[in-house]
């Protein structure tokens, strides 16, 4: 194993490109220490540590955007005061990532880049509308978050592009919900969570833990849009299905993913639309 330890962004993205897909980037190393002692062929793989790139570390408001940097951990966005008003789904999905201890060395971009269909920052990011920036030796490339996940672990980042933002847009915002139903009420894996937000852009439901990869849901937001009259959790599973397809793995079944997702969706919304009864 070998790690580099690059001085500044444009000289880890041309180490990047030297190495030819073989450099795998790590911030926080949150996730990969917690596998290192079973997973051994981590210990033969070369990696790129950006700990170090102070360039990275801030987040910055802008007229009208939360800009993230690449090393912007869950804890600097949970002891953000504006934070806690603008997008306090941001702060809700971090204080539930492990310990303080994660959240004050875990990243968002990290959180992006690991993939985990279970992930907890990512769906609150999608649903606010974010925008991951890639940086390679040539420029940037700007990639809505809602686009960017194309199958379990896969992603539109090529292996010469480095995370260096995420752009979360200030929108005015009537509805945000963030729900995470897992094994207990700290430090556990989801095993369904949903995220909603409606802004003058329209709703934005996103599922996570349910799917191979964190989905946002459109069928279910044509239904609210449309304002599709819904009696029960039951007049949401059609939707749910087609938008999730939820899966059976160790930790939940389908059918109880989906029938959970569904009395979520339904006892919050029957609290915010009139046509959800």
């Amino acid at each position: 194993m070998s790690v580099l330890f690059p001085e500044n962004t444009a000289e880890a993205v041309e180490m990047l490109r030297s190495a030819s897909g073989a450099l795998i980037p790590v911030a926080g190393g949150t996730d990969l220490l917690v596998r290192w002692p079973e997973q051994l062929d981590e210990h033969d793989r070369d990696y790129l540590d950006l700990s170090a790139l102070a360039e990275l570390k801030p987040h910055r408001w802008t007229d009208d955007a939360l800009v993230l940097g690449g090393l912007t951990t869950y804890w600097d966005i949970i002891t953000d005061p504006r934070a806690r008003y603008e997008l306090p789904l941001l702060v809700e999905a971090g204080r539930t990532v492990g310990a303080v201890q994660i959240q004050a060395r875990g990243t968002w971009a990290g959180n992006i880049m690991n993939a985990s269909p279970a992930a907890d920052g990512v769906p609150v990011l999608m649903a606010y509308g974010a925008v991951v920036v890639l940086r390679d030796v040539d420029g940037e490339e700007h990639i809505p978050l809602d686009e960017f996940y194309q199958g379990y672990k896969e992603m539109r980042r090529r292996p010469e592009q480095l995370v260096t933002a995420i752009r979360v847009p200030l929108l005015r915002r009537s509805v945000e919900i963030f729900e995470k139903v897992g094994t207990r009420a700290a430090q556990a894996i989801t095993k369904v969570g949903v995220a909603i937000t409606r802004s003058d852009a329209g709703w934005r439901v996103v599922a996570n833990s349910v799917a191979p990869t964190v989905r946002r849901c459109r069928t279910i937001e044509h239904m609210l849009e449309a304002e599709d009259p819904v009696h029960g959790p039951e007049d949401l599973l059609p939707a749910i299905r087609e938008d999730v397809s939820p899966i059976d793995d160790i930790r939940s079944t389908a059918r109880y993913r989906e029938t959970v997702m569904a009395r979520v969706l339904y006892h919050h919304l029957r609290n915010v639309c009139p046509f959800v009864h």
